[in-house]
């Protein structure tokens, strides 16, 4: 009895070694090219899975043989970035007099009117008080864009648009600050694109990039086929078929949206030293490829003063963080909360309270 209890305690140590270097290997997979490694580099995905069995090891090595409990700590250990980016924990600070609220909000064409004509995301839009407030997919839906513009112009002085050439794809940015300028950022794209908006703040010129990258695009048909095998209603060779076919279609807007992130980032550089506030609709997660190389030479606002998951999509069985919000080194952010107040977009919009440090 006591050989075979020995035995099963070796096979489940086995196990949980296994899963806590798997965890390692998915946490670390934002630093694989997705031109080059298209299918490898979108397993952070799967690592909240391997982040629960971690713990789910360490809770029953606890019980049951507490020595062993350091297998599971070791891998938390190593994989403590990863696990910050992907859910932080912070301690939440007051902030301070003269801070800035930065709200991102990928607004699905401002979809949601209800029968009183009123819009849920105008009157969430109302209750924020941003002072700057970055949109995307900003094109309105069912030719209502001079109502929108109207409801926008009495609370914001300052606007101004980008438009992906060919049309589409819009980003604006509303603020009570002067906006002189903006600039498309070049990548190639099928619909998306980024722009940097120049946005004078007292006697300082803070850049404002906002960016929607390349989105998945994936048809009703592959939402509801992922609804499906989320929900257990797909037999195994449908579900085996339509893994394959996700799996290939989130690798391909992977692949392509590495050159976007990498002219981003090349942006960013290039404008090192300035004032940076960066935010958007990613279409990646937390561990990924596309979030690391953007947030390089910047502060992850979420993983700096954020707590949990800060799930942002939330649409047909997909919830992960895919909207962000990143600084430069001389702002600090105090709150960043994504904010599940509102749901009429298929996102939920991300906050932020930066206070920046005029003494640099």
């Amino acid at each position: 009895m006591k050989r075979l209890k020995k035995i099963t305690l070796l096979t489940i140590a086995g196990a949980n070694i296994a899963s806590a270097i798997i965890l390692l290997l998915v946490g670390y997979s934002d630093r694989l090219d997705p031109t080059v490694f298209p299918l490898l580099s979108i397993v952070g995905l799967s690592y909240p899975v391997f982040l629960l069995l971690n713990f789910l090891f360490l809770l029953f090595w606890l019980f049951f043989k507490k020595r062993y409990a350091l297998i599971p700590f070791m891998g938390f250990l190593f994989a403590f970035q990863p696990t910050r980016n992907y859910i932080p924990i912070n301690i939440l600070h007051t902030p301070p007099e003269g801070s800035l609220k930065v709200v991102s909000f990928n607004v699905w064409m401002f979809l949601g009117w209800n029968a009183e004509n009123k819009n849920p995301t105008l009157d969430y839009i109302a209750r924020q008080r941003a002072d700057i407030l970055c949109l995307q997919e900003a094109e309105v839906d069912g030719g209502r864009d001079k109502e929108v513009q109207a409801f926008m112009n009495k609370l914001y002085m300052y606007n101004d648009t980008s438009q992906r050439v060919g049309g589409g794809d819009v980003l604006a940015v509303y603020s009570r600050f002067p906006i002189i300028g903006h600039e498309r950022i070049a990548y190639p794209s099928f619909s998306n694109h980024s722009a940097a908006f120049y946005l004078k703040i007292g006697g300082d010129t803070v850049i404002v990039i906002n960016n929607h990258l390349e989105s998945i695009r994936l048809t009703r048909s592959d939402k509801q086929g992922f609804h499906d095998i989320v929900k257990g209603r797909a037999d195994a060779e449908t579900a085996e078929a339509e893994t394959k076919r996700l799996a290939d279609k989130l690798a391909e807007a992977s692949k392509k949206r590495a050159p976007q992130a990498r002219a981003v980032a090349r942006f960013v550089e290039k404008n090192k030293g300035k004032s940076i506030i960066l935010c958007g609709d990613f279409n990646d997660s937390p561990i990924s490829y596309a979030r690391r190389t953007v947030a390089r030479g910047l502060k992850d606002c979420y993983v700096a003063c954020g707590n949990g998951a800060g799930i942002s999509y939330h649409h047909n069985g997909f919830y992960v963080r895919i909207d962000n919000i990143m600084c430069s080194d001389d702002f600090t952010p105090y709150v960043c909360k994504v904010d599940k107040s509102v749901n009429s977009s298929d996102h939920y919009p991300i906050y932020c309270i930066l206070k920046k440090d005029t003494k640099r």
